[in-house]
């Protein structure tokens, strides 16, 4: 293991958690795991070499010779408190797939080195919903056991529970990969994947628009399960600044998509209403629509 990870120090732990997350849509994994490292001042102790699996952000030159290159960091912290913490942090998800699964068994390896018996991934969950709404926690337990404990939880809804899911759902990316190698494993696992609206993930095309709702709500499911408690006053003004943002994206679209995007306000498994839920076939015609409207690059049929 330690080929492909540097240790600064390997603390000495009881029983941690391990907390793992990537960038993806809206950002949300990252930025609650990132928030929950800063507030808890975490203290790095490990990397993952990156460079055999990630090209370099940048190449500097001095004096006409290449001086140094700079990779995204996959960094490892820890915090001892009543429940020791081991919070992982990827700079870059991996795009190829034995890279994908190396970086996986690697964060994996360093947790089960310290002791680790259970893991926790963050990210986003593209939900028919309106921004108005709180958003939820879809929570994915990698074992039978678990289901009760997710299913306890203030806020949160097991992924495939959700109506039209069928009981069947799917995590891409590191987050899933993670989950299942950690089972593999004998680790218990629990993926938590914040909400966001269809229409903020298109927006986020090609730049991403970041969701700090949904990371706000990733932590208040997340931090009492690591029996810690955080102040979430900065994470709330930067959530007032992004809504402004978000509001006025939203009333730049044309009237009509507004109209289709407003019914999402009484989408039912979000929350129950006295007014008409929407059915099924409105959500899909809703979302086809915004779909086929950011195809066109802002651009609705007379």
């Amino acid at each position: 293991m330690e080929d492909k990870v540097k240790f600064l120090k390997k603390p000495e732990l009881k029983d941690p958690y391990l907390i793992a997350a990537w960038p993806g849509i809206g950002n949300i994994g990252i930025m609650a795991v990132n928030y929950l490292k800063n507030r808890l001042e975490a203290e790095e102790f490990a990397e993952i070499k990156s460079w055999p699996y990630f090209f370099p952000k940048s190449i500097t030159i001095k004096n006409g010779i290449l001086h140094n290159m700079d990779f995204p960091s996959n960094k490892f912290y820890y915090k001892k408190a009543e429940q020791d913490l081991i919070l992982f942090l990827g700079e870059m998800q991996a795009k190829e797939e034995e890279e994908i699964y190396d970086i996986a068994n690697h964060v994996l390896d360093v947790g089960i080195a310290l002791g680790c018996k259970r893991v926790y991934t963050a990210g986003a969950a593209v939900a028919p919903i309106h921004h108005t709404l709180k958003p939820k926690v879809w929570a994915v337990p990698n074992n039978e056991k678990l289901i009760n404990e997710v299913k306890g939880g203030e806020n949160i809804i097991l992924m495939s529970n959700m109506g039209e899911r069928g009981g069947q759902g799917s995590i891409s990316g590191l987050n899933g990969v993670l989950l299942g190698a950690a089972k593999r494993k004998g680790l218990d696992g629990i993926c938590l994947l914040g909400e966001i609206p269809i229409y903020i993930a298109q927006f986020s095309i090609p730049y991403p628009m970041l969701y700090p709702n949904a990371s706000k709500s990733i932590l208040e499911a997340l931090t009492p399960r690591l029996k810690v408690e955080i102040d979430l006053s900065r994470l709330n003004s930067f959530i007032a600044r992004t809504e402004t943002e978000i509001e006025n994206l939203y009333r730049s679209l044309p009237q009509q998509i507004q109209e289709e995007l407003d019914k999402l306000k009484y989408e039912t498994y979000v929350k129950p209403t006295a007014l008409e839920p929407i059915t099924d076939e409105e959500k899909e015609n809703i979302i086809k629509e915004v779909e086929e409207f950011f195809k066109k690059g802002g651009k609705i049929n007379d």
